[in-house]
Protein backbone atom coordinates (compact mmCIF):
# COMPACT_ATOMS: atom_id res chain seq x y z
CA UNK A 1 0.00 0.00 0.00
CA UNK A 2 1.36 3.42 -0.93
CA UNK A 3 0.39 7.06 -0.52
CA UNK A 4 -1.81 6.33 2.49
CA UNK A 5 -1.94 9.88 3.78
CA UNK A 6 -4.62 12.46 4.39
CA UNK A 7 -5.41 12.40 0.68
CA UNK A 8 -6.47 9.49 -1.55
CA UNK A 9 -4.90 6.08 -1.35
CA UNK A 10 -3.61 3.96 -4.20
CA UNK A 11 -5.50 0.69 -4.07
CA UNK A 12 -3.48 -2.53 -4.01
CA UNK A 13 -6.43 -4.64 -2.86
CA UNK A 14 -6.88 -8.15 -4.25
CA UNK A 15 -9.59 -7.11 -6.67
CA UNK A 16 -7.35 -4.45 -8.20
CA UNK A 17 -4.03 -6.27 -8.11
CA UNK A 18 -5.26 -9.79 -8.84
CA UNK A 19 -3.27 -11.05 -5.87
CA UNK A 20 -4.34 -12.74 -2.68
CA UNK A 21 -4.67 -10.60 0.44
CA UNK A 22 -1.33 -10.61 2.29
CA UNK A 23 -1.98 -9.03 5.73
CA UNK A 24 1.65 -9.23 6.89
CA UNK A 25 2.90 -7.52 3.73
CA UNK A 26 0.26 -4.86 4.29
CA UNK A 27 1.59 -4.31 7.82
CA UNK A 28 5.03 -3.61 6.37
CA UNK A 29 3.51 -0.99 4.08
CA UNK A 30 1.62 0.54 6.99
CA UNK A 31 4.81 0.82 9.03
CA UNK A 32 6.54 2.54 6.10
CA UNK A 33 3.69 5.02 5.95
CA UNK A 34 3.36 5.25 9.73
CA UNK A 35 6.57 7.25 10.12
CA UNK A 36 5.13 10.44 8.59
CA UNK A 37 1.93 9.74 10.52
CA UNK A 38 3.86 10.53 13.72
CA UNK A 39 4.37 14.14 12.65
CA UNK A 40 0.85 14.91 11.38
CA UNK A 41 -0.58 17.87 13.29
CA UNK A 42 -4.34 17.34 13.01
CA UNK A 43 -6.29 14.31 14.18
CA UNK A 44 -8.52 14.37 11.08
CA UNK A 45 -5.47 13.59 8.93
CA UNK A 46 -4.81 10.49 11.02
CA UNK A 47 -8.47 9.54 10.68
CA UNK A 48 -8.21 9.84 6.91
CA UNK A 49 -5.09 7.67 6.94
CA UNK A 50 -6.99 4.87 8.69
CA UNK A 51 -10.15 5.50 6.67
CA UNK A 52 -8.16 4.94 3.49
CA UNK A 53 -6.95 1.58 4.80
CA UNK A 54 -10.41 0.42 5.86
CA UNK A 55 -12.07 1.70 2.67
CA UNK A 56 -9.58 -0.22 0.57
CA UNK A 57 -10.32 -3.30 2.65
CA UNK A 58 -14.06 -2.89 2.32
CA UNK A 59 -13.76 -2.92 -1.46
CA UNK A 60 -11.39 -5.87 -1.29
CA UNK A 61 -14.33 -7.99 -0.16
CA UNK A 62 -15.12 -10.44 2.60
CA UNK A 63 -12.35 -11.38 4.98
CA UNK A 64 -10.57 -8.06 5.30
CA UNK A 65 -12.23 -6.99 8.55
CA UNK A 66 -11.33 -10.34 10.07
CA UNK A 67 -7.74 -9.92 8.85
CA UNK A 68 -7.50 -6.52 10.54
CA UNK A 69 -8.60 -7.95 13.88
CA UNK A 70 -6.80 -11.29 13.70
CA UNK A 71 -3.55 -10.44 11.90
CA UNK A 72 -2.87 -6.76 11.24
CA UNK A 73 -3.57 -5.37 14.72
CA UNK A 74 -1.68 -8.16 16.57
CA UNK A 75 1.30 -7.78 14.21
CA UNK A 76 1.41 -4.02 14.75
CA UNK A 77 1.36 -4.60 18.50
CA UNK A 78 4.14 -7.18 18.24
CA UNK A 79 6.26 -4.75 16.21
CA UNK A 80 6.04 -2.22 19.06
CA UNK A 81 7.50 0.82 17.29
CA UNK A 82 6.33 4.45 17.43
CA UNK A 83 5.05 4.07 13.85
CA UNK A 84 3.09 0.94 14.81
CA UNK A 85 1.57 2.76 17.79
CA UNK A 86 0.54 5.67 15.57
CA UNK A 87 -1.16 3.33 13.10
CA UNK A 88 -3.03 1.56 15.91
CA UNK A 89 -4.27 4.84 17.36
CA UNK A 90 -5.40 5.97 13.89
CA UNK A 91 -7.32 2.75 13.21
CA UNK A 92 -9.01 3.00 16.60
CA UNK A 93 -10.34 6.46 15.68
CA UNK A 94 -12.48 5.17 12.80
CA UNK A 95 -13.16 1.52 13.58
CA UNK A 96 -14.69 0.53 16.91
CA UNK A 97 -14.94 -3.07 15.68
CA UNK A 98 -11.20 -3.81 15.93
CA UNK A 99 -8.92 -4.43 18.88
CA UNK A 100 -6.73 -1.49 17.83
CA UNK A 101 -7.61 0.65 20.85
CA UNK A 102 -6.74 -2.18 23.24
CA UNK A 103 -3.47 -2.92 21.47
CA UNK A 104 -2.50 0.77 21.56
CA UNK A 105 -3.29 0.94 25.27
CA UNK A 106 -1.02 -2.03 25.95
CA UNK A 107 1.86 -0.43 24.04
CA UNK A 108 1.69 2.97 25.72
CA UNK A 109 3.44 1.90 28.97
CA UNK A 110 6.48 0.98 26.87
CA UNK A 111 7.25 4.68 26.55
CA UNK A 112 7.02 4.82 22.79
CA UNK A 113 6.82 8.23 21.18
CA UNK A 114 3.15 9.23 20.84
CA UNK A 115 1.92 10.85 17.61
CA UNK A 116 1.56 14.64 17.76
CA UNK A 117 -2.17 14.54 16.98
CA UNK A 118 -3.09 12.11 19.77
CA UNK A 119 -4.00 14.73 22.38
CA UNK A 120 -6.50 16.30 19.98
CA UNK A 121 -7.86 12.90 18.95
CA UNK A 122 -8.68 12.11 22.58
CA UNK A 123 -10.90 15.16 22.95
CA UNK A 124 -14.64 14.43 22.59
CA UNK A 125 -16.30 14.97 19.21
CA UNK A 126 -19.32 17.24 19.66
CA UNK A 127 -22.40 17.53 17.38
CA UNK A 128 -22.75 20.65 15.29
CA UNK A 129 -25.24 21.94 12.71
CA UNK A 130 -27.29 19.59 10.53
CA UNK A 131 -29.30 20.55 7.45
CA UNK A 132 -30.88 18.99 4.38
CA UNK A 133 -31.46 20.66 1.02
CA UNK A 134 -33.79 18.99 -1.46
CA UNK A 135 -35.86 19.60 -4.55
CA UNK A 136 -39.61 19.86 -3.88
CA UNK A 137 -40.36 16.62 -5.73
CA UNK A 138 -38.30 14.69 -3.20
CA UNK A 139 -37.43 12.26 -6.00
CA UNK A 140 -34.33 13.73 -7.63
CA UNK A 141 -31.42 14.75 -5.42
CA UNK A 142 -30.66 16.21 -2.04
CA UNK A 143 -27.68 17.34 0.03
CA UNK A 144 -27.01 16.58 3.68
CA UNK A 145 -24.76 19.01 5.55
CA UNK A 146 -23.32 18.22 8.95
CA UNK A 147 -20.54 19.56 11.16
CA UNK A 148 -18.59 18.07 14.06
CA UNK A 149 -16.37 19.94 16.53
CA UNK A 150 -13.35 18.62 18.39
CA UNK A 151 -10.75 20.64 20.30
CA UNK A 152 -11.85 23.87 18.61
CA UNK A 153 -11.66 22.45 15.08
CA UNK A 154 -14.87 22.05 13.09
CA UNK A 155 -15.10 19.57 10.21
CA UNK A 156 -18.01 19.70 7.79
CA UNK A 157 -19.42 17.00 5.52
CA UNK A 158 -21.58 17.54 2.45
CA UNK A 159 -23.26 14.36 1.22
CA UNK A 160 -24.81 14.47 -2.26
CA UNK A 161 -27.65 11.94 -2.49
CA UNK A 162 -29.57 10.49 -5.42
CA UNK A 163 -33.07 10.15 -3.97
CA UNK A 164 -34.29 8.42 -7.12
CA UNK A 165 -31.72 5.64 -6.59
CA UNK A 166 -32.59 4.24 -3.15
CA UNK A 167 -31.42 7.52 -1.53
CA UNK A 168 -27.84 6.37 -2.14
CA UNK A 169 -24.89 8.68 -1.54
CA UNK A 170 -23.23 9.90 -4.74
CA UNK A 171 -20.24 11.70 -3.29
CA UNK A 172 -18.98 13.27 -0.08
CA UNK A 173 -17.04 16.49 0.39
CA UNK A 174 -15.05 17.29 3.53
CA UNK A 175 -14.77 21.03 4.24
CA UNK A 176 -13.64 23.26 7.12
CA UNK A 177 -16.52 24.18 9.38
CA UNK A 178 -15.99 27.91 8.99
CA UNK A 179 -16.92 27.47 5.31
CA UNK A 180 -20.41 26.19 6.14
CA UNK A 181 -22.27 29.33 5.05
CA UNK A 182 -20.22 29.47 1.87
CA UNK A 183 -21.16 25.84 1.12
CA UNK A 184 -24.84 26.65 1.72
CA UNK A 185 -24.60 29.65 -0.60
CA UNK A 186 -22.96 27.50 -3.28
CA UNK A 187 -25.78 24.93 -3.07
CA UNK A 188 -28.40 27.65 -3.40
CA UNK A 189 -26.53 29.42 -6.23
CA UNK A 190 -26.15 26.17 -8.19
CA UNK A 191 -29.85 25.45 -7.80
CA UNK A 192 -30.79 28.91 -9.10
CA UNK A 193 -28.35 28.62 -11.99
CA UNK A 194 -30.01 25.39 -13.13
CA UNK A 195 -33.54 26.61 -12.43
CA UNK A 196 -34.09 24.04 -9.67
CA UNK A 197 -36.18 25.07 -6.68
CA UNK A 198 -34.78 23.73 -3.42
CA UNK A 199 -35.88 23.87 0.18
CA UNK A 200 -33.70 23.69 3.26
CA UNK A 201 -34.58 22.17 6.62
CA UNK A 202 -32.71 21.83 9.88
CA UNK A 203 -32.30 18.28 11.17
CA UNK A 204 -32.05 16.87 14.65
CA UNK A 205 -28.66 15.10 15.14
CA UNK A 206 -30.41 11.71 15.38
CA UNK A 207 -32.31 12.36 12.14
CA UNK A 208 -29.10 13.43 10.38
CA UNK A 209 -27.51 10.18 11.52
CA UNK A 210 -30.46 8.15 10.21
CA UNK A 211 -30.42 9.85 6.81
CA UNK A 212 -26.62 9.71 6.48
CA UNK A 213 -26.48 6.02 7.39
CA UNK A 214 -29.29 5.28 4.94
CA UNK A 215 -27.35 7.00 2.14
CA UNK A 216 -24.07 5.27 3.00
CA UNK A 217 -25.67 1.84 3.33
CA UNK A 218 -27.53 2.14 0.01
CA UNK A 219 -24.31 3.16 -1.75
CA UNK A 220 -22.43 0.27 -0.13
CA UNK A 221 -25.07 -2.18 -1.34
CA UNK A 222 -24.77 -0.83 -4.88
CA UNK A 223 -20.95 -0.86 -4.79
CA UNK A 224 -20.93 -4.53 -3.84
CA UNK A 225 -21.28 -5.22 -7.57
CA UNK A 226 -18.30 -3.09 -8.65
CA UNK A 227 -15.74 -4.80 -10.87
CA UNK A 228 -11.95 -4.51 -10.48
CA UNK A 229 -11.64 -1.66 -12.99
CA UNK A 230 -14.36 0.32 -11.27
CA UNK A 231 -12.75 -0.19 -7.86
CA UNK A 232 -9.37 0.92 -9.21
CA UNK A 233 -10.99 4.07 -10.62
CA UNK A 234 -12.09 4.98 -7.10
CA UNK A 235 -8.44 5.21 -6.09
CA UNK A 236 -6.88 7.24 -8.86
CA UNK A 237 -4.28 9.69 -7.61
CA UNK A 238 -5.61 13.14 -6.79
CA UNK A 239 -5.52 15.97 -4.29
CA UNK A 240 -8.69 15.13 -2.37
CA UNK A 241 -9.88 12.09 -0.41
CA UNK A 242 -12.16 9.78 -2.38
CA UNK A 243 -15.74 8.83 -1.67
CA UNK A 244 -15.06 5.51 0.08
CA UNK A 245 -12.39 6.99 2.30
CA UNK A 246 -14.72 9.79 3.42
CA UNK A 247 -17.61 7.34 3.85
CA UNK A 248 -15.59 5.44 6.47
CA UNK A 249 -14.78 8.69 8.26
CA UNK A 250 -18.39 9.91 8.16
CA UNK A 251 -19.68 6.61 9.56
CA UNK A 252 -17.28 6.99 12.47
CA UNK A 253 -18.37 10.57 13.09
CA UNK A 254 -22.12 9.93 13.07
CA UNK A 255 -21.62 7.25 15.73
CA UNK A 256 -21.15 10.06 18.26
CA UNK A 257 -24.69 11.29 17.52
CA UNK A 258 -27.77 9.98 19.36
CA UNK A 259 -29.18 6.75 17.98
CA UNK A 260 -32.32 7.35 15.87
CA UNK A 261 -35.62 6.29 17.40
CA UNK A 262 -36.67 4.61 14.14
CA UNK A 263 -34.95 1.47 12.87
CA UNK A 264 -32.34 1.63 10.09
CA UNK A 265 -33.76 2.06 6.61
CA UNK A 266 -34.15 -1.20 4.75
CA UNK A 267 -32.41 -1.16 1.38
CA UNK A 268 -34.60 -2.38 -1.48
CA UNK A 269 -33.38 -3.07 -4.98
CA UNK A 270 -35.88 -0.65 -6.47
CA UNK A 271 -39.03 1.33 -5.80
CA UNK A 272 -41.19 -1.34 -7.42
CA UNK A 273 -40.34 -3.74 -4.62
CA UNK A 274 -41.19 -1.06 -2.07
CA UNK A 275 -44.61 -0.29 -3.45
CA UNK A 276 -45.38 -3.93 -4.12
CA UNK A 277 -44.66 -4.69 -0.49
CA UNK A 278 -46.77 -1.78 0.72
CA UNK A 279 -49.70 -2.82 -1.42
CA UNK A 280 -49.57 -6.52 -0.57
CA UNK A 281 -48.51 -6.47 3.07
CA UNK A 282 -49.88 -3.34 4.69
CA UNK A 283 -52.83 -2.11 2.66
CA UNK A 284 -56.06 -2.56 4.62
CA UNK A 285 -58.51 -5.17 3.45
CA UNK A 286 -56.09 -6.30 0.76
CA UNK A 287 -57.37 -8.60 -1.92
CA UNK A 288 -55.63 -11.47 -3.59
CA UNK A 289 -52.87 -10.50 -6.04
CA UNK A 290 -54.23 -9.92 -9.50
CA UNK A 291 -57.76 -9.07 -8.28
CA UNK A 292 -59.72 -7.59 -11.16
CA UNK A 293 -60.73 -3.97 -10.84
CA UNK A 294 -64.55 -3.64 -10.81
CA UNK A 295 -66.13 -2.02 -13.85
CA UNK A 296 -66.87 1.68 -13.89
CA UNK A 297 -70.37 3.00 -13.23
CA UNK A 298 -72.50 3.32 -16.35
CA UNK A 299 -75.02 6.06 -17.08
CA UNK A 300 -77.76 3.44 -16.88
CA UNK A 301 -76.75 2.77 -13.27
CA UNK A 302 -78.03 6.19 -12.29
CA UNK A 303 -76.33 8.97 -10.31
CA UNK A 304 -73.58 7.90 -7.97
CA UNK A 305 -74.18 8.21 -4.24
CA UNK A 306 -71.97 10.31 -2.00
CA UNK A 307 -69.20 8.77 0.07
CA UNK A 308 -68.52 10.27 3.47
CA UNK A 309 -64.76 9.88 3.91
CA UNK A 310 -62.59 10.27 6.95
CA UNK A 311 -59.04 11.04 5.82
CA UNK A 312 -56.55 10.81 8.66
CA UNK A 313 -52.86 11.70 8.59
CA UNK A 314 -50.94 8.69 9.83
CA UNK A 315 -48.76 8.95 12.97
CA UNK A 316 -50.09 12.42 13.82
CA UNK A 317 -50.30 13.06 17.55
CA UNK A 318 -52.66 14.82 18.29
CA UNK A 319 -54.70 13.44 15.37
CA UNK A 320 -55.02 15.43 12.15
CA UNK A 321 -57.95 14.47 9.94
CA UNK A 322 -60.68 15.69 7.56
CA UNK A 323 -64.22 14.50 6.96
CA UNK A 324 -65.12 14.91 3.31
CA UNK A 325 -68.22 14.24 1.22
CA UNK A 326 -67.42 13.34 -2.38
CA UNK A 327 -69.41 11.67 -5.15
CA UNK A 328 -68.57 7.96 -5.27
CA UNK A 329 -67.66 8.20 -8.95
CA UNK A 330 -64.98 10.82 -8.30
CA UNK A 331 -61.81 9.91 -10.17
CA UNK A 332 -58.66 9.23 -8.16
CA UNK A 333 -56.90 12.13 -9.89
CA UNK A 334 -59.64 14.46 -8.59
CA UNK A 335 -59.54 12.79 -5.17
CA UNK A 336 -55.83 13.59 -5.06
CA UNK A 337 -56.62 17.26 -5.68
CA UNK A 338 -59.39 17.20 -3.06
CA UNK A 339 -56.99 15.90 -0.42
CA UNK A 340 -54.37 18.45 -1.42
CA UNK A 341 -56.87 21.25 -0.91
CA UNK A 342 -58.28 19.80 2.32
CA UNK A 343 -54.82 19.48 3.90
CA UNK A 344 -53.44 22.65 2.32
CA UNK A 345 -50.59 20.77 0.66
CA UNK A 346 -48.68 22.39 -2.24
CA UNK A 347 -49.05 19.49 -4.72
CA UNK A 348 -45.32 19.74 -5.43
CA UNK A 349 -44.45 16.06 -4.89
CA UNK A 350 -45.37 12.64 -6.22
CA UNK A 351 -48.28 10.73 -4.73
CA UNK A 352 -49.89 7.29 -4.88
CA UNK A 353 -53.10 5.53 -3.85
CA UNK A 354 -52.55 2.06 -2.40
CA UNK A 355 -55.54 -0.19 -2.91
CA UNK A 356 -56.44 -3.83 -2.99
CA UNK A 357 -56.29 -3.60 -6.79
CA UNK A 358 -52.81 -2.16 -7.00
CA UNK A 359 -51.10 1.20 -6.62
CA UNK A 360 -52.41 4.14 -8.65
CA UNK A 361 -50.89 7.54 -9.39
CA UNK A 362 -49.16 9.17 -12.32
CA UNK A 363 -48.47 6.14 -14.51
CA UNK A 364 -44.92 4.90 -13.94
CA UNK A 365 -44.01 1.27 -14.74
CA UNK A 366 -40.71 1.55 -12.87
CA UNK A 367 -42.50 2.51 -9.65
CA UNK A 368 -45.29 0.05 -10.31
CA UNK A 369 -47.90 2.83 -10.49
CA UNK A 370 -50.95 2.30 -12.66
CA UNK A 371 -52.67 5.33 -14.21
CA UNK A 372 -55.12 6.90 -11.77
CA UNK A 373 -57.00 9.09 -14.25
CA UNK A 374 -59.27 6.28 -15.47
CA UNK A 375 -60.10 4.87 -12.01
CA UNK A 376 -62.85 6.06 -9.66
CA UNK A 377 -63.13 6.01 -5.89
CA UNK A 378 -66.01 3.53 -5.80
CA UNK A 379 -64.04 1.06 -7.93
CA UNK A 380 -61.31 0.71 -5.28
CA UNK A 381 -63.34 1.39 -2.11
CA UNK A 382 -66.84 0.11 -2.73
CA UNK A 383 -69.27 0.98 0.05
CA UNK A 384 -69.16 1.72 3.76
CA UNK A 385 -66.07 0.32 5.44
CA UNK A 386 -63.97 0.52 2.30
CA UNK A 387 -60.38 1.56 2.95
CA UNK A 388 -57.51 2.77 0.83
CA UNK A 389 -54.33 4.67 1.54
CA UNK A 390 -52.89 7.80 0.01
CA UNK A 391 -49.23 8.79 0.26
CA UNK A 392 -47.99 12.24 -0.65
CA UNK A 393 -44.27 13.11 -0.93
CA UNK A 394 -42.32 9.86 -0.76
CA UNK A 395 -39.46 11.71 0.92
CA UNK A 396 -41.37 13.15 3.89
CA UNK A 397 -43.85 10.28 3.64
CA UNK A 398 -47.20 11.89 4.44
CA UNK A 399 -49.41 8.81 4.66
CA UNK A 400 -53.20 9.16 4.84
CA UNK A 401 -55.71 6.48 5.81
CA UNK A 402 -58.98 6.89 3.89
CA UNK A 403 -62.11 5.26 5.31
CA UNK A 404 -65.57 5.28 3.70
CA UNK A 405 -67.63 6.00 6.84
CA UNK A 406 -71.05 6.21 5.20
CA UNK A 407 -72.80 6.04 1.85
CA UNK A 408 -75.18 9.02 1.53
CA UNK A 409 -77.85 9.94 -0.94
CA UNK A 410 -76.84 12.81 -3.16
CA UNK A 411 -78.40 16.06 -2.01
CA UNK A 412 -78.56 19.56 -3.40
CA UNK A 413 -75.27 20.54 -1.78
CA UNK A 414 -72.19 21.32 -3.80
CA UNK A 415 -69.67 18.50 -3.81
CA UNK A 416 -66.98 17.90 -2.80
CA UNK A 417 -67.25 19.53 0.59
CA UNK A 418 -65.70 19.31 4.05
CA UNK A 419 -67.96 18.73 7.05
CA UNK A 420 -65.43 18.25 9.83
CA UNK A 421 -61.84 17.81 10.81
CA UNK A 422 -59.16 18.55 13.35
CA UNK A 423 -55.98 20.63 13.40
CA UNK A 424 -53.98 22.26 10.66
CA UNK A 425 -51.87 20.01 8.45
CA UNK A 426 -48.06 20.25 8.50
CA UNK A 427 -46.43 22.49 5.87
CA UNK A 428 -44.76 20.89 2.88
CA UNK A 429 -41.09 19.94 3.09
CA UNK A 430 -40.79 20.13 6.87
CA UNK A 431 -39.19 16.70 7.20
CA UNK A 432 -42.09 14.34 7.81
CA UNK A 433 -43.99 13.92 11.06
CA UNK A 434 -40.80 14.02 13.13
CA UNK A 435 -39.75 17.27 11.45
CA UNK A 436 -43.20 18.78 11.99
CA UNK A 437 -43.19 17.97 15.68
CA UNK A 438 -39.81 19.62 15.95
CA UNK A 439 -41.10 22.64 14.00
CA UNK A 440 -44.00 23.05 16.44
CA UNK A 441 -41.64 22.89 19.42
CA UNK A 442 -39.21 25.46 18.00
CA UNK A 443 -41.90 27.96 16.98
CA UNK A 444 -43.37 27.65 20.47
CA UNK A 445 -40.02 28.62 22.02
CA UNK A 446 -38.93 32.18 21.12
CA UNK A 447 -35.58 31.54 22.83
CA UNK A 448 -34.71 28.64 20.55
CA UNK A 449 -31.72 29.48 18.29
CA UNK A 450 -33.62 28.35 15.17
CA UNK A 451 -36.87 30.14 16.05
CA UNK A 452 -36.33 33.20 13.83
CA UNK A 453 -35.02 31.18 10.89
CA UNK A 454 -38.00 28.79 10.83
CA UNK A 455 -40.43 31.65 11.24
CA UNK A 456 -38.86 33.33 8.23
CA UNK A 457 -38.99 30.02 6.28
CA UNK A 458 -42.75 29.91 6.88
CA UNK A 459 -43.11 33.56 5.89
CA UNK A 460 -44.49 34.61 9.28
CA UNK A 461 -44.07 38.08 10.74
CA UNK A 462 -44.96 36.74 14.15
CA UNK A 463 -44.85 33.21 15.56
CA UNK A 464 -48.43 33.65 16.82
CA UNK A 465 -49.54 33.40 13.19
CA UNK A 466 -48.55 29.73 13.31
CA UNK A 467 -51.61 27.95 14.73
CA UNK A 468 -51.27 24.15 14.48
CA UNK A 469 -54.55 23.61 16.36
CA UNK A 470 -56.60 25.73 13.98
CA UNK A 471 -59.09 24.16 11.56
CA UNK A 472 -62.10 25.57 9.72
CA UNK A 473 -64.26 23.13 7.73
CA UNK A 474 -66.20 25.94 6.04
CA UNK A 475 -62.95 27.46 4.83
CA UNK A 476 -61.93 24.13 3.30
CA UNK A 477 -65.34 23.81 1.63
CA UNK A 478 -64.97 27.26 0.08
CA UNK A 479 -61.53 26.32 -1.24
CA UNK A 480 -62.95 23.12 -2.72
CA UNK A 481 -65.85 24.98 -4.31
CA UNK A 482 -63.41 27.42 -5.93
CA UNK A 483 -61.34 24.53 -7.26
CA UNK A 484 -64.27 22.40 -8.47
CA UNK A 485 -66.65 24.91 -9.99
CA UNK A 486 -69.73 23.18 -11.30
Amino acid sequence: MRQVQAGPVTCDCPDCSGEQLQPLALVADLLDDGGPLLDIEEAVEAELFAAGLLAMGDLAGAGFAEAVAAVIVPELERTATPAALAVLHAIALVDDGTAAAGAAARLEPAGLRAPRWLAEARMPVMPGVYRRFAEPSGQASSVLLGTFERAGRIDGFAVNIDDSDCHAAVDIVLFPGEALEQVVATIEDNAREHGLPITGAHLDPAEFRWQAERALSARAAHDADLGPDEIAAEYEDGDEPGYHQLAVLLRARVHVLPEPSRPPAEHLDDEIELFTRIATETSPRRRAPGAKLPAKRKKSDGPAPVFQLKVGLRDAKPPIWRRLEVPADTGLADLHTIIQVAFDWDDSHLHAFETGYGTFGVADPELGHQAERTVTLEQVAAGAGGRIRYTYDFGDGWGHDILVEKVLERGSEAYPRCTGGRRAAPPDDCGGMWGYQRLVEILGDPAHPEHAELREWLGLDDADEFQPARFDAAEVSRALAARFKR
